[in-house]
């Protein structure tokens, strides 16, 4: 695998030039064996992520993807937080510019006072397939737009207080949603355009990377934080994250196969385009081709792990969780 030529390496007698940053580690579920609607099985796999160390779980959201797959992410969050009460849920990412944001509003506001603290709203404008977008009635071409309406009406919403709003795509007169979810949930915006930096660094509370390298994501962080400094956004508050196809087995060879394979269904694409941004092989190589993300200002990392069964899927992602959150990065 082609390794990003940033990669910065945690060698033996290079530990005195690094100091200590912890990272979170969260796992999709989705990944693993589904569970075919049995709550006890969903709640053991839940058990054993909880078990292994693992800080959150994650999941995602397509409405029609590609061949028709996908799952409501804040419906599936809803499940996983309302089945166990450990691990908090993110939600990476949730296509928010094909839903109207009031409704989407309540939602939140009743997650909120189903599991207070426990949610992290990820969102994004898609793009993979187009199709997907078009026949929830939605121009691809204004994703964008539509998603700055959407988060502008839920931060004004998610203050408990009356909103009138007369945009391009939505208009509300006095809406109100109550009560408002307390503490706040954070809405951190995905995506690699100049727009979507540009959206994170005002209308949201982070960043949330994939298909980047350590170089560019470090770019990303300090043009966030500059452009939320002439917003008059407190950035030192975000919080930045990376998706992160992983594959994990006892040789390296070995985890490649577990993971193009899985990738190239997903995407429908070839694996060797995303192969530079998926690592594979021990967790302890996993951890190696991330720890320089830590030093770009990534804080969470939310993994799709790929590995012959779900023990060592499992297993592998609480252990790359103990090694990035004693990650030792330059100072």
């Amino acid at each position: 695998m082609t390794q990003p030529d940033s990669l910065v390496l945690n060698r033996p007698g290079t530990a005195d030039r690094f100091s200590i940053a912890p990272a979170r580690v969260g796992l999709f579920p989705a990944a693993l064996e589904p569970t075919d609607g049995d709550p006890e099985r969903l709640r053991a796999t839940l058990a054993r992520i909880a078990d292994a160390g693992v800080d959150h779980l994650c999941v995602g959201d397509h409405v029609s993807f590609f061949v028709g797959a996908g799952s409501d992410g804040l419906i599936t969050a809803t499940s996983l937080l309302a089945v166990q009460a450990e691990l908090p849920v993110y939600v990476g990412l949730y296509l928010l510019p094909l839903r109207h944001p009031l409704p989407v509003a309540r939602q939140l506001a009743t997650i909120a006072q189903l599991a207070p603290g426990r949610l992290t709203l990820g969102v994004g404008i898609g793009g993979e397939d187009p199709h997907e977008i078009e026949i929830c009635g939605v121009d691809p071409k204004t994703r964008g737009s539509r998603m700055d309406e959407c988060l502008r009406i839920l931060r004004s919403l998610a203050l408990g207080t009356p909103l009138t709003f007369d945009g391009e795509y939505f208009t509300l007169a006095d809406a109100l949603i109550v009560p408002a979810p307390s503490p706040s949930i954070p809405l951190i915006v995905g995506g690699r355009s100049d727009a979507a930096i540009s959206r994170a660094a005002t209308l949201g509370d982070g960043w949330l990377g994939i298909w980047v390298s350590p170089r560019r994501y470090a770019a990303v962080r300090d043009q966030v934080a500059l452009k939320a400094a002439a917003a008059g956004q407190d950035a030192s508050r975000f919080e930045h994250a990376l998706n992160v196809w992983c594959g994990f087995a006892s040789t390296r060879a070995t985890a490649r196969e577990q993971l193009a394979p899985q990738m190239q269904r997903f995407y429908q694409m070839p694996f060797e385009p995303f192969e530079r941004y998926s690592p594979y092989g021990t967790p302890e190589d996993v951890a190696e081709f991330l720890h320089p993300y830590i030093e770009a200002g990534c804080s969470t990392f939310n993994v799709i792990p790929c590995a012959r069964d779900d023990e060592t899927a499992i297993a592998s992602v609480g252990e790359l969780r103990a090694l990035l959150s004693s990650a030792r990065v330059g100072t």
